[in-house]
């Protein structure tokens, strides 16, 4: 793997492993409640971001079979956690999806261009396999500061926190 590649998936990785750090300590209760008008949880988000792995990374980066939402309200749909699902299955999925996102980014260059895109984005340029590592970058780094809120609103803890603790 060259040295690029390296360095963006460090970045990707670096954003990745403070999901499960913010959440680290929150009962079930707490990472199913809303806390902000638009009525996501912890869960949801958490789903939301392992959906993305998957969309970006297994869908148009592989070209591999996955659903591609059309629609607002796919995306919509896609915040939505099942309540059956238990927070070790959510967070289960996220891990997986990002060991398969990362098995498809390692059988491909950053100059490769995607092999699938979706009508809902005909004026999206996506160049390459580089600009949807960033695009993952800016977007788990997005949801990260959303996750970090949640969590204060929750219990008072934020990642700020959580790291001068070590916990």
């Amino acid at each position: 793997m060259d040295l690029e590649k390296r360095i963006l998936l460090r970045f990707l990785d670096a954003q990745r492993d403070r999901v499960p750090v913010i959440l680290d300590g929150l009962p079930a209760a707490a990472l199913r409640r809303p806390v902000l008008p638009s009525g996501w949880s912890c869960l949801d988000l958490v789903h939301h971001l392992a959906l993305e792995e998957r969309l970006w990374l297994r869908g148009i980066v592989g070209g591999q079979p996955v659903a591609l939402p059309e629609s607002a309200d796919d995306d919509r749909a896609e915040w939505r956690v099942d309540a059956a699902a238990t927070p070790e299955e959510v967070l289960g999925l996220y891990r997986d999806e990002i060991a398969r996102a990362n098995a498809v980014l390692e059988a491909v260059s950053l100059d490769a261009p995607p092999r699938r895109l979706f009508s809902r984005w005909p004026d999206w340029h996506i160049r390459d396999v580089r600009w949807v590592v960033l695009h993952l970058i800016e977007e788990t780094a997005r949801h990260l500061g959303h996750l970090d809120v949640a969590r204060e609103l929750l219990d008072g803890r934020t990642g700020l926190a959580q790291d001068r603790t070590g916990a």
